[in-house]
C-alpha cells in the first residue's frame, strides 16, 4: 500500500497547471513516464496509445497552431506537451501483447469495435502517463481543446494514429494556482449494489 506522501503526490496534492517554471524536462524522464505507464492494463493487452512528446520549438510551434485560443500560451510554455495518440491498427500488434488467443481477428475488419477500444484503451493509457508523470515529480495539463484534424495531419499523417488528447508535462508554477475546484462525493458519484 503507498504511503500519505505518494497518495498525495499522485492523488490529492496534485493539480492541474496552466503555467509553468522555466525548467527542462529530460529524455530519461520521458523514458521513465513510459516504462512506468506501459504496465497499466488495457483490454486485451492492446496498448493503443502512441505518444509524440512535443519539445523542440519548431514543434511546439506546428502543436500551437492546432490548439484553441485559450491553450496556445499554456502549451507554447509547457516544457514538453505530451500528444496522445491512438493507433487505429493497434490489432496489428496483438499477436505480440496478447500471443495466447487470436485476439486480432476480435477487431480486425470491425470499426466499431475498433474505435471504442482504441478510444478506451488509449484514454486509460493517458491517464497511466500523467499518473506516471506526477510519480517521477513532473506535473501535468491535460487538455481537450483543439483541432484534432490539423493535429493528426500535423503529427500523424500517412499513418493509423488519430489524437486522443494533449497533456503539457513539466514542473507548474504553483504561484499560480487557483484554489482547488470541488468534486463530487461518493453518494453522488457511487453506489454499491
Amino acid at each position: 500500500m503507498l504511503d500519505q506522501n505518494s497518495l498525495a503526490t499522485i492523488f490529492t496534492d496534485a493539480r492541474t497547471y496552466s503555467y509553468w517554471l522555466d525548467k527542462p524536462v529530460t529524455d530519461e524522464q520521458l523514458h521513465r513516464i513510459y516504462d512506468l505507464m506501459k504496465f497499466g492494463p488495457t483490454s486485451s493487452n492492446s496498448c493503443p496509445a502512441r505518444i509524440v512528446f512535443v519539445r523542440s520549438s519548431d514543434e511546439k510551434g506546428k502543436l500551437v497552431a492546432c490548439m484553441s485560443s485559450g491553450n496556445m500560451e499554456k502549451t507554447r510554455k509547457a516544457p514538453v506537451t505530451a500528444i496522445i495518440g491512438m493507433d487505429m491498427e493497434f490489432y496489428e500488434k496483438l499477436p505480440t501483447l496478447f500471443p495466447h488467443a487470436d485476439a486480432r481477428s476480435w477487431f480486425a475488419g470491425k470499426p466499431e469495435s475498433i474505435s471504442s477500444n482504441a478510444l478506451r484503451n488509449s484514454s486509460l493509457q493517458g491517464a497511466y502517463l500523467m499518473i506516471a508523470a506526477r510519480s517521477v515529480g513532473l506535473d501535468c495539463g491535460p487538455m481537450s481543446g483543439f483541432d484534432a484534424e490539423k493535429i493528426n495531419e500535423a503529427f500523424f499523417h500517412g499513418t493509423s494514429i488519430k489524437v486522443n488528447f494533449v497533456c503539457n508535462l513539466g514542473y507548474g508554477d504553483a504561484a499560480r494556482l487557483h484554489e482547488r475546484l470541488p468534486r463530487l462525493p461518493f453518494d453522488e458519484a457511487c453506489a454499491i449494489v
